[in-house]
């Protein structure tokens, strides 16, 4: 596995630039592996990718029995801990014309560091609130796997009604829980899984009615901040503890934009129905019994379980797709965690209270929800880069989960058709791994970047008065990145 060393073998760091942020001795020892390794995942990605995290590219291909990708060259190689650190000077040379492009409006606050060092290379409104769109999730990520652990797993559970062949669905908020095998998340948790096992557990009791319990959240289903559109406009939807496909309509949808319903806790309960061969106008909302003495089987006894994927794969699920509604659902994550209530406003207090338990400065982040889709959100460039550096750190290993499911420019996820034609953009193809975000004049990108000399950094451009739309402002983040890809900056 390829990693950096400690800070101490790394050579003589430069004077930082003045700042009154908290330097975080880190490594990018790809952990990931080990995390992985140690919740039971084996995670096989293809090509370049695989070679960024230690695997043999070639390996898993072949164990599938599968052609392998011939892989593209210097795409993402391991980075050199001995490579020459760009000088502030340097890296503002070849920053400051890009950052002052037309195209992205007037507030460009930008944070560049050396992942090894911490050394503050380049900050302009660096420590200003931003509001930053999908860059929220690396937030969310960080905080979720700090909070519940890389392998928790999120129960669905069904437990015996107060009434004799009333089952009781219990929604513990997994968005990824699937109806069959043809569910939209590979790995999820089944409904059918679990309709089987309250067939078992009930013998010879007829199931006649569902209740879907979904009191584990509270509060609005709708962020605060949202646009008028995102509730039917296919990248969000109602936010509730029980859902299949993260509300899908249709589980088979190609990634992006889907038709939701707009009461996915009902429509799950009614597939589960279907499966009990309960009729589905015999599905309600209510609440679990407590458990109690009598009846077969007695009102609250569990009748099946079944757990989501471990969280690690959530959140690369979250990150790589970017997903809004998985975003929401791991903020709630964070807020049980903390004993706070599962809802917008309690998901972003505990996110809120983990970052500063974390060691880092909270007062650089206000947040609506965990996804990014409300323009209330606000987090200043430093602490992304400081949420990036510190999920590399030795000394916080749960955390490399956060790199696991990074677009690659010019490869994958969001930066999948990015860095490979627009002028200027080239050098960041394979050596940007970063998250993106979008609304309507708010674009920001941040996360990790190589140089030419093989040092890596960590960065973050966040606009949010952006006067035109993606086609000139992307193009326009892209190139700051890819700067920082091609240059020494010495």
């Amino acid at each position: 596995m390829s990693a950096l060393p400690a800070p101490g073998d790394a050579g003589p760091a430069p004077a930082p630039v003045a700042s009154r942020r908290r330097r975080l001795p880190v490594v990018l020892a790809v952990v990931l592996l080990l995390v992985l390794a140690g919740v039971g995942v084996v995670v096989a990605r293809p090509g370049p990718v695989a070679g960024w995290l230690g695997d043999e590219p070639e390996s898993a291909s072949n164990a599938a029995g599968a052609t392998p990708e011939p892989n593209p060259s210097d795409v993402l190689a391991g980075p050199d801990p001995n490579a020459p650190v760009p000088t502030p000077d340097g890296v503002r040379a070849v920053l400051d014309p890009l950052v002052g492009a037309a195209v992205l409006g007037s507030r460009v606050n930008v944070s560049v560091a050396d992942v090894i060092s911490g050394q503050t290379l380049f900050a302009k409104g660096a420590d200003d609130g931003t509001v930053p769109a999908s860059v929220t999730k690396l937030a969310t990520a960080v905080t979720v796997l700090a909070a519940r652990e890389p392998g928790y797993r999120i129960p669905t559970r069904a437990v015996a009604g107060a009434k004799a062949g009333e089952v009781v669905i219990i929604g513990g908020g997994d968005p990824t829980l699937a109806i069959d095998k043809k569910g939209y998340y590979p790995g999820a948790a089944r409904l059918d899984d679990l309709a089987a096992q309250v067939r078992a557990a009930l013998g010879g009791t007829t199931p006649t009615s569902v209740t879907v319990d979904g009191s584990v959240y509270s509060g609005p289903v709708y962020g605060p901040g949202w646009d008028a559109d995102i509730p039917t406009g296919g990248s969000g939807g109602a936010v509730t503890a029980l859902m299949t496909d993260g509300g899908r309509r249709d589980p088979g949808a190609e990634h992006g934009a889907a038709a939701r319903f707009a009461e996915p806790d009902l429509a799950a309960g009614k597939s589960f129905a279907r499966l009990l061969g309960v009729p589905t106008d015999a599905v309600k909302r209510g609440a679990a019994p407590a458990q109690a003495a009598g009846g077969t089987p007695a009102p609250g006894t569990e009748l099946g379980v079944v757990q989501s994927p471990p969280l690690i794969r959530m959140v690369d699920i979250m990150i790589s797709e970017s997903d809004n509604l998985v975003a929401e659902a791991l903020a709630r994550q964070v807020a049980l965690a903390r004993n706070q209530p599962a809802s917008f406003d309690g998901g972003a207090a505990a996110m809120d209270a983990e970052v500063a338990e974390l060691g880092l400065p909270a007062d650089e982040i206000t947040l609506s929800d965990g996804s990014g889709l409300s323009r209330r959100n606000r987090i200043s460039p430093s602490l992304l880069t400081d949420l990036v550096r510190l999920a590399a750190s030795p000394d916080h290993p749960e955390l490399a989960g956060v790199f696991g499911g990074l677009p690659v420019g010019g490869w994958s996820g969001t930066l999948d058709e990015r860095y490979r034609t627009a002028p200027g953009t080239a050098p960041g193809a394979g050596s940007v791994r970063a998250k993106t975000g979008t609304l309507t004049a708010v674009h920001s990108i941040a996360g990790l970047v190589t140089t030419a000399d093989g040092r890596l950094l960590t960065f973050a451009v966040l606009t949010d008065q952006v006067p035109g739309g993606k086609e000139t402002a992307q193009p326009a983040l892209d190139r700051i990145a890819a700067a920082l890809a091609g240059c020494g900056c010495r």
